[in-house]
């Protein structure tokens, strides 16, 4: 069982099985943090996605490189959107995605799609199934990562989705340790969504 799941990692270089593997660690405490509603989801979050972001890059998943990079950006954003405070109460609690963000999450969606298409038809790398999900999962990913910077519930509805997407691709590819963290993210995400539904019901009571 061992040798199946880790032995393509025989012909890897030293320093990227490394980087992995401090890249999982913290993404799972990021995706640990975001449940928790804590702030340092931002933080650990920019040490995994800056890791990743070169890793994809190198393992032909541009798609999920440049939403590394975007998560990056939007870590930086969403570490100062939540600690906004009108004196000492936080300005922006957890709230659900109003209808006027449901229309802007559903244009970042498709205009991430089409620029995601363009950009692996430029560098002609629609050479496999991997690239058509990969185009998938950054245009799910893109809209999750908006909607959480924003503090919005429906974030981990994103997630949850492109985290069982991330499994199988992940492991058809070779990358066995960062398939088992989109695994643990899976679950991490259905419980982080339940523990923000309840804060959020505690709020409107």
């Amino acid at each position: 069982m061992i040798e199946y799941l880790f032995s393509q990692y025989k012909d890897y270089p030293t320093y990227e099985i490394i980087l992995e593997l401090v890249a999982v660690f913290f993404g799972l405490w990021s995706v640990w943090c975001a449940k928790k509603d804590h702030i340092l989801v931002f933080p650990t979050g920019l040490v995994s996605t800056f890791i990743y972001a070169y890793l994809l890059w190198k393992w032909d998943l541009l798609g999920d490189s440049m939403i590394n990079g975007y998560y990056f950006v939007m870590s930086i954003y969403g570490w100062y959107h939540w600690t906004r405070k009108k004196g000492e109460v936080t300005e922006f609690q957890i709230s659900a995605i109003t209808n006027k963000e449901k229309i802007i999450a559903f244009i970042i969606f498709v205009l991430t799609l089409v620029f995601v298409i363009i950009v692996y038809l430029y560098f002609g790398k629609f050479k496999s199934w991997y690239s058509y999900i990969d185009t998938l999962l950054t245009a799910i990913f893109f809209v999750g990562m908006w909607l959480m910077a924003k503090r919005k519930v429906e974030n981990w509805i994103f997630w949850i989705i492109g985290d069982l997407i991330s499994i199988p691709l992940y492991f058809s590819k070779g990358y066995t340790f960062t398939s088992l963290q989109f695994l643990v993210f899976t679950i991490i995400a259905v419980f982080g969504y339940l523990e923000w539904k309840k804060i959020l019901q505690q709020e409107i009571v």
